[in-house]
């Protein structure tokens, strides 16, 4: 694994900063694994982490997916149900879903919510949380327009946020992608990511970005 990875590393020189082009045929290089490697970026941003008005976070819909059909659950009650099924969400409920969550039973990898539902939520809570599943207005999943949500979420809606050091990681596709995917793809997040500046961050807001293979080493990208 080792040699593997170095004969890898031998492809990119590490001094210098590659078109985006250039990057993502390297990146495209490096995914040799048997399996369909996600292509994945990371953005360094100029902002601190530590203050609630500096973090970056929101949701773009990616205009090729990210190569996975995600599985959608919708907490909803009533007529909101009958358009969670209509736009073909994978588990719909109301306190049967709650109370099926809450004996462990998690085979979704989103959650939407009305928001006349969240207040049913609290028992629940401490067991979403820390799988980053529970639903939130800022990342669009607390929402009355169910069909919506759903269909974005389905068709490559994706949410990013800046971790404890500042940086963004998302997954923009597949190894697999035509080039030209890829690029609409990363183009796409990196420009919703630069609108979404806070105001109060000063200096040079985008330190770095780096693209990579789930088992590949970074290559770093103009920007």
């Amino acid at each position: 694994m080792k040699n593997r990875f170095n004969d890898i590393e031998g492809f990119i020189d590490k001094n210098r900063d590659y078109s985006l082009l250039e990057a993502i045929t390297l990146v495209k290089k490096t995914a040799v694994a048997k399996f369909d490697e996600t292509i994945e970026i990371h953005i360094r941003l100029g902002i601190d982490p530590k203050k609630n008005d500096q973090i970056v976070r929101g949701t773009v819909s990616l205009p090729h997916g990210i190569g996975k059909t995600r599985k959608v659950a919708v907490l909803a009650k009533g007529e909101k149900q009958k358009e969670a099924i209509l736009a073909c969400a994978d588990i719909v409920g109301a306190d049967d879903l709650i109370e099926s969550i809450s004996n462990g039973n998690i085979n979704f990898d989103v959650l939407v919510a009305t928001p006349d539902i969240m207040k049913d939520l609290s028992k629940i809570a401490k067991i979403l949380g820390p799988k980053g599943l529970m639903p939130n207005s800022k990342s669009g999943t607390v929402t009355f327009d169910i069909m919506t949500t759903v269909k974005e979420l389905k068709n490559g809606r994706i949410e990013y946020k800046n971790d404890s050091l500042g940086i963004i990681h998302v997954s923009v596709g597949k190894a697999s992608f035509e080039d030209e995917k890829l690029l609409n793809n990363i183009q796409k997040l990196i420009n919703t990511v630069t609108r979404a500046k806070p105001l109060n961050s000063k200096g040079q807001y985008i330190k770095s970005i780096s693209i990579s293979s789930t088992m590949g080493p970074g290559i770093f990208i103009e920007h």
